[in-house]
């Protein structure tokens, strides 16, 4: 396979050299330019003809995410956001960015190796097997059915990782506040999911708030689990609850859609929806394929919506997903279902 061409943005001259240095450590990259503004990266693109862009938020002149907005409809491509702690990397990901990668505080060159290691070259080659065309994100939804609700003493679990923030927010921005308990593990570093979800509390109709150990699951609310902790579902007595634990990574994460799902299929069983959205590799397929042993119903997001079609794809196959349903389908398919 040809080696994946990197196009590196960042104003810090000892950062940029650090990930100069790191990337082309690794045998299927190669770094093919920098630039430490918007305007220089703009003008080497045509030249260089990156796979990936890495691109940081804070630069001068220009911020990140203002040229990523006017790079995008003249030269799109796969990029993947460098940030510090902030909450601006949903706006980048909201303006066509494919992921993003918490920048470390240590700038030392073991800390930075191993931030290159252990994670932006992953989020790299994820990245550039994604089609861009698909991060374009359709405003038309499907009108939700109003009818009322039949079955509200039931747990609704989400799973996503790579495309998954906006995926996520697609699903439960046509929640009605009369929607049971939503449950939900995105791929995302410690400290980003709590932002993440006070951005969704601000702009959906359900409350949406990152999970504490102990916190009831119940109608209406929407609870994300907090980056670095395992998250499953318990009882207690006639309440769903959510334990939230630092524990070590299943299926390679921490949180992992299979530690939830298969707490769901234990607790609730049958009085479950799962739902599988984009996301890169198999997190989550064998826990729902409990789900659906157990009685749960399962939705799996198709191909044609998914920015990657790895999760959905693994739950497919193996017998795990019972409808396919388009991303702009999901919600009102939900709602079918309760009805």
């Amino acid at each position: 396979m040809r080696k994946i061409k990197v196009l590196v943005v960042e104003d810090s001259i000892v950062f940029r050299n650090l990930l100069v240095q790191g990337l082309n450590e690794d045998p299927n990259i190669e770094v093919v330019g920098v630039a430490g503004e918007p305007f220089e990266a703009k003008d080497i693109i045509p030249q260089c003809r990156p796979d990936v862009m890495t691109l940081d938020i804070e630069m001068p002149k220009m911020n990140g995410i203002e040229f990523l907005r006017k790079l995008m409809p003249q030269y799109p491509m796969p990029v993947v956001m460098l940030s510090g702690m902030d909450d601006k990397v949903f706006d980048a990901m909201e303006a066509g960015a494919v992921d993003f990668a918490h920048k470390p505080v240590n700038m030392s060159r073991s800390t930075v190796n191993d931030f290159i290691r252990q994670e932006l070259i992953a989020k790299i080659k994820i990245a550039s097997s994604v089609d861009v065309k698909k991060l374009r994100r359709t405003q038309v939804l499907k009108p939700i059915r109003r009818d009322k609700l039949k079955n509200r003493n039931c747990v609704i679990a989400i799973g996503a990782s790579t495309g998954g923030t906006e995926a996520i927010y697609d699903v439960i921005k046509q929640f009605r506040p009369d929607i049971p308990g939503v449950v939900v593990v995105q791929h995302m570093p410690a400290g980003f999911t709590e932002m993440y979800a006070a951005r969704m509390n601000n702009q959906c109709e359900v409350v949406v708030k990152e999970a504490r150990d102990g916190d009831v699951v119940k109608q209406g609310q929407v609870l994300i689990a907090p980056g670095g902790y395992q998250m499953r579902l318990v009882k207690n007595g006639e309440e769903y609850r959510v334990e939230c634990k630092p524990g070590p990574k299943v299926s390679g994460h921490c949180p992992s859609v299979d530690v939830l799902f298969d707490s769901v299929a234990k607790t609730a069983g049958a009085d479950s929806i799962g739902v599988m959205l984009t996301g890169m590799g198999g997190d989550g397929a064998r826990g729902m394929k409990k789900m659906k042993n157990c009685g749960a119903v399962t939705i799996g997001q198709d191909e044609m919506t998914s920015v990657v079609y790895g999760m959905p794809r693994v739950a497919y196959d193996i017998g795990a997903v019972r409808y396919q349903v388009p991303l702009y389908d999901i919600a009102d398919k939900i709602y079918n279902l309760l009805g």
